[in-house]
C-alpha cells in the first residue's frame, strides 16, 4: 500500500469520524461522556500492516528463537493462548478502540466542520495590556521615534503641489507688450501655484533685448514645450524638499489589549408535569452538545442550570437532565431567576448565552407579558428556545410561535428551533449556533 493510498484512507477516516459525530449527537448514548471528556463511537478502522514475504524466511524477527514465521506481521508477537478467544476465557469488557476520546475544543472544531459553522468568540475581559508595533502617531516625542519617511512624503507632496515650470513663465514675460498682471492671471487660470511677487521679479530680470521675442501667449504655447513637475524631478532629481513643522509625527507603540474569552451559559428547562420522558431526552440531546461546543470555543466557560415549573430554582448539571416535577408552567419565573444570577457575570466582561427548552406550553399571557420583555432586558449574545414536542404541536403549545412572531425569523440574537425527534437535533443546533450576531458588544 503506497503513501498516497494511506493518506486517502486517513482522509476517509476523518470524514467517517465526522459522520459518527453527527450520528452520536442524534442517537448516541450521551451518558458515556462528561463535561470535559467526550467519547464518540467510531467505526473500527483496519490499518495497513507490513508482513514478511513468505518466500523470505530468514532475517531478524520476533518469532521464537529469533526467527519469524512466514506471514507474521512485523513488530507484533505471536498469538498466545486466549488471544483468539478459543483457548482462553472470553473477555467481559468492551475494547477502548470502539470510542474516540476528544476534548470540547476538538469537539467544537469537528462540529464546525460538520455543520459548516465558524463561530469566532470575542474576548471581553481585559487580562493584560502590552506594547505592540509602533503604529500610533503623535505630534510630539523623542527624536529617535520621528517618522522621517512620513515627513519626507508630506514634503514631497507639497513640492509636487507647489512647483511649476519656471522657464515657461519666464518665456511668457518676453511676449511683446505683456504686463506682469497678465502673466499672473494666465498662470492662475492654469492652476499654477505662482505668486504675483515671483512674476514681477521674473519680469524685471528679462533682458531688454529679449523683450518682444514672442508676438502672443498663443505663440509661446505652440512653440515652447511645457515641462511637468514629474518630468523636472526625473531630469534634475530632488534637490530640495520643503519640510514644515506640521509634517512631524512621532511613532508610539500601539497598546494591545489581551482579552480573555469568557462565557456564561444559562440553560433553562421546563420540568412541569407535561414534560414526559421523551421530551426530557430531546432536551438533553440538544443542550449537551451546545454545552460542549461553547466550552470548546471559549477560554473560560461557566454554566448555570435552571429548572422550572410554575416556579424556578437553580440546580447542578447532574440534576438538570434527570429532574422531574409535576407542577404547572410559568416560563417567566426562569428568566427572572436568570436575570438575578447573571448579575454575577457583567455583560461588559462576559459573553452570555441563554438557552431554554420545553414543550412550548406556558401559562396564559405569560409569554407576551413577561417572557418577551425579560428576554429583551437581558443582554446576551444569543437567546434561544427549543421546543420539544415528539407528537407535533399540541393545541396549547404556543410559546415558540409567539417568540417567532415577536422577534421574527431573521433576528440576529434570538433563535427558535423545533425538535420533534432525534433527527431534528443537528438541525436545531445549527439553527441556534448560526444565528448569533457578529455585533454583540
Amino acid at each position: 500500500m503506497g503513501l498516497r493510498d494511506d493518506l486517502e484512507r486517513f482522509r476517509e477516516v476523518g470524514e467517517e469520524r465526522r459522520e459518527d459525530l453527527a450520528d452520536f449527537i442524534q442517537y448516541g448514548d450521551l451518558g458515556r461522556s462528561g463535561p470535559g471528556e467526550i467519547n464518540i463511537p467510531v467505526k473500527i478502522v483496519s490499518l495497513p500492516e507490513f508482513e514478511y514475504d513468505q518466500r523470505d524466511k530468514g532475517g531478524v524477527g520476533q518469532g521464537e528463537d529469533g526467527t519469524p514465521d512466514a506471514g507474521q506481521p512485523v513488530g507484533q508477537p505471536q498469538p498466545q493462548p486466549g488471544d483468539d478467544g478459543e483457548d482462553g476465557d472470553p473477555g467481559e469488557e468492551g475494547g477502548d478502540h470502539e470510542y474516540y476520546e476528544m476534548d470540547p475544543e476538538e469537539f467544537a472544531e469537528e462540529l464546525d466542520e460538520e455543520l459548516g459553522l465558524d463561530l469566532d468568540p470575542k474576548g471581553k475581559k481585559v487580562i493584560e495590556e502590552k506594547e505592540g508595533p509602533f503604529t500610533d502617531l503623535t505630534r510630539s516625542g523623542p527624536n529617535s521615534t520621528l517618522d522621517f519617511e512620513r515627513m519626507f512624503k508630506e514634503g514631497l507632496k507639497r513640492k509636487l503641489a507647489m512647483d511649476f515650470d519656471e522657464e515657461f513663465l519666464k518665456e511668457l514675460c518676453k511676449v511683446e507688450g505683456i504686463e506682469p498682471r497678465e502673466v499672473f492671471e494666465w498662470a492662475r487660470g492654469e492652476s499654477l501655484p505662482v505668486s504675483m511677487a515671483w512674476v514681477e521679479e521674473a519680469y524685471s530680470n528679462i533682458p531688454d533685448e529679449e523683450r518682444g521675442k514672442w508676438a502672443s501667449i498663443e505663440e509661446v504655447e505652440s512653440e515652447v514645450e511645457r515641462e511637468s513637475v514629474q518630468q523636472k524631478i526625473r531630469r534634475e532629481g530632488i534637490k530640495h524638499v520643503p519640510f514644515r513643522r506640521e509634517d512631524e509625527r512621532y511613532r508610539h507603540p500601539e497598546i494591545i489589549e489581551e482579552k480573555e474569552k469568557n462565557v456564561v451559559v444559562v440553560n433553562i428547562r421546563d420540568v412541569s408535569g407535561s414534560m414526559r420522558e421523551k421530551k426530557r431526552e430531546l432536551v438533553e440531546r440538544t443542550f449537551t452538545p451546545l454545552d460542549w461546543y461553547l466550552q470548546g470555543k471559549y477560554d473560560n466557560a461557566e454554566f448555570v442550570y435552571i429548572a422550572h415549573d410554575a416556579d424556578a430554582w437553580a440546580v447542578e448539571r447532574d440534576e438538570f437532565f434527570g429532574i422531574r416535577s409535576g407542577g404547572g408552567t410559568k416560563i417567566s419565573s426562569a428568566y427572572e431567576l436568570a436575570a438575578q444570577l447573571l448579575e454575577e457575570y457583567p455583560w461588559s466582561d462576559w459573553n452570555r448565552y441563554v438557552f431554554a427548552a420545553g414543550d412550548s406550553e406556558n401559562s396564559s399571557n405569560d409569554t407576551g407579558e413577561r417572557v418577551i420583555p425579560l428576554m429583551e432586558e437581558i443582554p446576551a449574545n444569543l437567546h434561544a428556545y427549543v421546543e420539544t414536542q415528539p407528537s407535533g404541536n399540541a393545541i396549547n403549545a404556543t410559546h415558540a410561535e409567539e417568540l417567532e412572531r415577536h422577534f421574527g425569523t431573521d433576528a440576529e440574537d434570538v433563535a427558535v428551533a423545533y425538535v420533534n425527534d432525534e433527527a431534528d437535533v443537528t438541525d436545531a443546533i445549527y439553527e441556534i449556533l448560526s444565528t448569533e450576531s457578529d455585533d454583540n458588544e
